[in-house]
């Protein structure tokens, strides 16, 4: 039985019994009789039926999938791309695969950064104590002491962490479009310094306790009477909870509840943290950022140029509906692919503005940080 037509069976009765109690004494026996059916229906077991275990293997060869030599996600046996639909009408089983999967691919690309970019991994706060969250970015060995220029690395919102401008990039089509490695292996190549940020990584998730899930119903100084309705209310809201659980987490996941990191506890502070811990401190003579979507949006106040989405061909300019920097084509209509495909052109920017010589843009630009934005709108 699929959850589609365990739906439909539930639609069915509460539509009935709808239908029956308008009507007289008859039609109110038959809803008593409809509401005891319901009531001997176990959902729980009833959906765990239905659905598969949330168990999903930890590594890329667990899923059977390994990354070729071109950067692609292929099956080990019949060399098909991933799909997403394993299993048919399972579309939250297929969900929860998915990112079991994503939080493999990011464990993944942080190996990248540091054995095949030689990156190291700084943990943040720089104070933090071995017992508290943790966020981190990645540094190459000269991003502090360059003298020349110093590139920034700013992705996105949602599940993309340090490295990647699109999960769905690097399951869909490669590690090239997905992660910022192809911005860092040039950079470097170019005599930059590297930093790479991490500002999606602003908690850790722990297992919530008996108490912190029960609601409480304590009031030893309230009357009686109040302290009985409460608890009545308590019943009922603890009763209409189970019963959406028995739906929602048919498995009887565990609750989680979130630890946010210090100082780390939003993109916005992430950003902040580093700037006045990092990149302010800095040699480098040019600090240049590279921020996909979001990431765009904490240095509105600086000099920019906006590589977004069109039509049109790469580098044509892109009329916009708001004042805050020139605008041009990043010569794709996928926002996810902006970064990756207006790379050559966001290189040789950073080129014009660091060999201008005696021009008012030197004159802004100088010791001042240049920033590149994709698609934040």
């Amino acid at each position: 039985m699929s959850i589609s037509i365990i739906s439909l069976i539930w639609l069915t009765l509460w539509i009935n019994m709808a239908q029956l109690q308008q009507g007289g004494p008859d039609e109110k026996e038959k809803t008593t009789a409809l509401k005891d059916l319901l009531s001997r229906i176990d959902l729980d077991e009833l959906m765990k039926k239905d659905e598969p275990p949330l168990e999903f293997p930890d590594t890329l060869e667990g899923f059977e999938y390994a990354f070729n030599e071109k950067g692609q996600l292929r099956h080990i046996t019949t060399g098909e791309p991933f799909v997403f639909n394993a299993r048919e009408d399972l579309h939250r089983w297929n969900q929860k695969r998915y990112e079991a999967l994503g939080e493999i691919i990011t464990k993944y690309v942080y190996e990248l950064l540091e054995k095949d970019c030689k990156l190291k991994k700084i943990s943040l706060p720089v104070d933090a104590t071995e017992s508290e969250p943790k966020n981190f970015i990645f540094m190459s060995e000269d991003a502090m002491t360059n003298p020349d220029k110093l590139m920034v690395l700013i992705h996105g919102s949602g599940v993309v962490r340090a490295g990647q401008w699109a999960r769905k990039l690097i399951i869909n089509e490669d590690l090239d479009s997905g992660t910022q490695i192809p911005y860092i292996k040039r950079a470097m190549d170019e005599g930059y310094g590297v930093i790479v940020l991490n500002p999606n990584e602003n908690y850790i998730e722990v297992e919530k306790t008996k108490s912190q899930v029960q609601l409480s119903s304590d009031g030893s100084d309230e009357p009686a009477e109040k302290r009985e309705r409460k608890d009545k209310n308590f019943k009922e809201v603890k009763k209409r909870r189970d019963f959406y659980e028995k739906y929602r987490n048919p498995q009887k996941e565990k609750e989680m509840i979130p630890l946010y990191i210090r100082d780390n506890g939003c993109p916005e502070e992430h950003l902040i943290y580093v700037w006045d811990h990092f990149i302010t401190h800095s040699a480098a003579e040019n600090t240049f950022f590279v921020a996909h979507s979001y990431g765009g949006l904490a240095f509105v106040e600086l000099n920019c140029c906006n590589w977004v989405s069109s039509s049109e061909p790469l580098d044509t300019s892109v009329e916009s509906m708001l004042p805050d920097c020139p605008r041009v084509s990043a010569g794709t209509e996928r926002h996810e692919l902006t970064s990756w495909k207006s790379l050559p052109s966001i290189f040789k920017f950073f080129t014009e503005a660091s060999e201008a010589k005696n021009s008012p843009l030197k004159a802004a630009l100088t010791r001042r940080s240049h920033r590149i934005k994709h698609e934040e709108i």
